[in-house]
């Protein structure tokens, strides 16, 4: 396949991403901490506090920071949801680096860790993955900024425990039905998303008083708007 049908495929699967209609859902892991580094056999491995805690140490990094296994679970609980596989629910990722992908909701994100390390080294070298026939793309980095691709008419929530506290029932049963939603959720291991950082941004939102890890918060996310919508 030449790289001009390449580029055509590619600008057809971000039309599909501002054409989306009402009773769908953007999700936006922001923030993920996505950065692959050399080791000393020559090879590229991704990132993490608990293989190259001295490598980070001794560039004077917080190994603490170092957590892309967050933004691993945050994708698994998004694709695993029954919003997603009623074909609802489409994925973007947004890295510290400001590396944005797009994932394809059919895709089977390895279960573990160190696969999905080793897919996501290939993803950010190589800019995306085919599926083993060659026929689909399953990831892909995409222009930035974010903005370019929200949705027409889109009404976007942030998630952070400095927003507005509802419950999870109380948040879905506020959702229009006939535009778009945006969820943009953080996929650090501290800190929170900023308003200031997403311009398009209409009301941040908390779930909980208490603070929840990303996965809580998006499994309750899930939950009531599949709720919401009648999927069991």
């Amino acid at each position: 396949m030449s790289d001009s049908e390449d580029d055509k495929k590619e600008e057809a699967g971000l039309k599909s991403l501002n054409a989306m209609e009402g009773n769908e859902v953007l999700v936006i892991l922001d923030l993920a901490n996505l950065e692959t580094v050399k080791t000393k056999k020559g090879e590229f491995q991704l990132l993490n506090c608990d293989d190259h805690i001295s490598l980070l140490s001794k560039n004077n990094k917080d190994p603490a920071k170092y957590r892309p296994d967050i933004v691993h679970q945050e994708i698994m609980a998004v694709l695993d949801s029954p919003l997603n596989k009623a074909g609802k629910c489409r994925l973007l990722v947004h890295t510290e680096k400001n590396v944005l992908f797009e994932i394809n909701p059919k895709t089977r994100i390895p279960r573990t860790f160190k696969r999905f390390s080793g897919l996501m080294v290939q993803l950010l070298h190589r800019l995306k993955i085919r599926s083993n026939d060659g026929k689909d793309t399953l990831l892909k980095v995409v222009k930035n900024p974010i903005s370019r691709h929200i949705p027409a008419g889109a009404v976007c929530y942030g998630f952070s425990q400095k927003g507005t506290l509802y419950s999870p029932t109380v948040f879905s049963e506020r959702l229009p039905d006939d535009k778009p939603i945006v969820l943009v959720l953080g996929a650090m291991a501290a800190g929170s998303i900023s308003a200031n950082d997403h311009p398009y941004m209409t009301e941040m939102i908390s779930l909980s008083e208490y603070p929840l890890s990303g996965v809580t918060a998006i499994n309750r996310l899930m939950g009531s708007i599949e709720n919401r919508w009648g999927i069991i």
